[in-house]
């Protein structure tokens, strides 16, 4: 007997091209709930499809790997991110603004860790070149910012913009992981906080008084 939503895995015939994008979509929203509210672990590719009703040859039609969901999951998630009303547009500051919404979904933040875990390792290719264009991206985003607060006296002129953008998402990942592990004794957005208090512009010394002629 053939499942009903088999029909997903077939190849799509006139007018399943928009079925199949509205399949994706809820399949990504499946997943992305999931993954907030139970973690990476609980989200395999049988207990999306489950979720979903629908068959496990159905879900590999749009998602072959785990990676390949993964992924998506999380580029959808960045996606999301991007819209938030309150982005700041300065360097630590979006970090730091992040790092306070990440606190209400810690799955996602949990996906990211295990994104970043599977890229060092090998047999996961999609993974790491995604990664290391992530890296890419994003260190060129920070320093952007960096050299637009440099501009406006916002950070020390001398720091290098790409150092400090590395050092940046050295920070906000490794902070990610500690709070995953014990979130009641590291508070990411905190210290994220006391990064940006370090590097702006030194206040000149006031010069001295005139001696009296």
């Amino acid at each position: 007997m053939t499942h009903a939503d088999d029909d997903d895995a077939a190849p799509p015939r006139r007018g399943g091209y928009r079925k199949g994008a509205e399949r994706r979509a809820q399949i990504l929203d499946e997943m992305i709930r999931m993954v907030a509210e139970q973690g990476v672990d609980a989200s395999s590719l049988r207990s999306v499809a489950d979720a979903l009703g629908i068959t496990h040859a159905a879900l590999r039609h749009y998602f072959p790997s785990r990676d390949e969901l993964l992924l998506a999951v999380y580029r959808e998630h960045e996606v999301r991110e991007q819209q938030a009303p309150d982005r700041l547009l300065s360097a630590i500051g979006d970090m730091r603004d992040s790092a306070l919404r990440n606190r209400a979904v810690p799955g996602l933040v949990q996906l990211y860790t295990t994104l970043g875990a599977d890229a060092v390792q090998e047999g996961h290719p999609a993974t790491r070149e995604f990664m290391r264009q992530r890296f890419t991206g994003l260190r060129a985003d920070l320093a952007a910012l960096i050299e637009a607060d440099q501009a406006r006296g916002r950070i020390r002129a001398d720091l290098d913009p790409v150092d400090l953008a590395s050092l940046s998402i050295a920070a906000s990942d490794g902070l990610q992981v500690q709070w995953l592990l014990d979130p009641e004794a590291v508070d990411s957005e905190r210290v994220l906080r006391l990064l940006e208090s370090l590097v702006p512009p030194v206040p000149p010394a006031p010069s001295a008084p005139a001696s009296p002629s």
